[in-house]
């Protein structure tokens, strides 16, 4: 009759089931977190939005209901063990079918956030700054509207669940951060005293050329018409009178030049009552430091920029070539 096994034996065979076990429980591991994750309920990815201060159990917790992660003790055991717990980051993440758990942490913990944007070019009124914003769909909440002229033009990266307003806000604060700092540093013989002048005439500027290299041209010359008590003649003030800054897709009739309203600088001396558009940082810039100049007209040329003169009779001679290439540009489209 055998004899009963040892308790060294016994001890031995113990420790050869647990570390079976062990090999089990730490291969199973690192598949869950190396190997491919869940599959997307819907799609190729999945979106999820990970809150400010949830820490590593609330984004596992996050991460598990979206089905993301299969396992939420992996991933917090994982998170603590690398050292990526103490710094996961909050923001919206897309994350592809199957991605790994481990890519999943590395994501999070590198801040790796879906970027969206909204764009307000140079130029564009208020009004269709905020049509922009009310296009987003992942922004939420209505708009009060803001005045014209108060929003910086540029390219403001989103957050989804964000409002509307807090961007608004956002464009708000960016347009008097440049005026604040670009103010002091203005020319000491402007023909304009306020900031609210400086926005008025940048505005001008803004809407009366689209190469950038002319805004400091085109603001010396109505700065100089300024200075002459000339009126500024600019047609986009007329357009904003008629249709609040929107194309009218047509040339202006001799009847609306000459209709006094408070915006047609034809007819009224001075600036507008408020801008037109909102203005860039470079038009700004331009009309509180034009250069040095003598010029007081300017006309398109023909090549998207435009020729500027300093005597009536050269503008005219511009004017008659402008004309000339209406006249063969028409005649080319028949």
């Amino acid at each position: 009759m055998k004899s009963a096994p040892g308790p060294l034996r016994l001890a031995f065979r113990a420790g050869l089931a647990l570390a079976a076990i062990l090999a089990v429980a730490f291969t199973w591991v690192m598949f869950t977190y190396a190997g491919p994750g869940p599959k997307a309920r819907e799609g190729a990815a999945t979106v999820v939005t990970l809150d400010r201060g949830a820490g590593v159990a609330g984004v596992a917790e996050e991460l598990a209901r979206a089905g993301v992660i299969r396992s939420k003790a992996v991933f917090m055991a994982m998170a603590r063990l690398t050292g990526a717990a103490r710094r996961l980051q909050a923001g919206e993440y897309e994350f592809r079918s199957g991605v790994s758990m481990a890519r999943v942490m590395s994501d999070v913990h590198e801040g790796r956030v879906v970027r969206r944007f909204v764009t307000v070019p140079e130029g564009w009124t208020s009004a269709m700054a905020v049509e922009a914003v009310m296009r987003s769909p992942v922004l939420v909440g209505e708009v009060e509207p803001p005045p014209e002229g108060s929003l910086l033009p540029d390219t403001y990266q989103i957050r989804r669940g964000e409002t509307r307003q807090s961007v608004i806000d956002r464009m708000r604060r960016a347009q008097d951060a440049v005026l604040q700092e670009l103010w002091p540093k203005r020319a000491s013989d402007l023909p304009f005293s306020t900031p609210a002048e400086a926005l008025t005439l940048a505005s001008i500027v803004e809407k009366e050329t689209g190469v950038a290299a002319e805004r400091p041209r085109v603001a010396a010359v109505f700065v100089n018409r300024l200075r002459q008590g000339m009126r500024l003649e600019s047609d986009p003030t007329i357009i904003y009178g008629i249709s609040k800054g929107r194309p009218l897709g047509r040339g202006l009739t001799v009847s609306e030049i000459a209709e006094a309203t408070p915006y047609n600088t034809y007819q009224i001396g001075g600036l507008p009552p408020s801008p037109i558009a909102n203005p860039g940082r470079a038009a700004i810039a331009a009309v509180l430091n034009p250069p040095t100049t003598n010029e007081l007209f300017f006309v398109a040329d023909g090549t998207g920029g435009h020729a500027f003169a300093a005597t009536y009779e050269e503008h005219q001679r511009n004017v008659a070539r402008w004309r000339e290439i209406e006249r063969s540009r028409a005649a080319g489209d028949r």
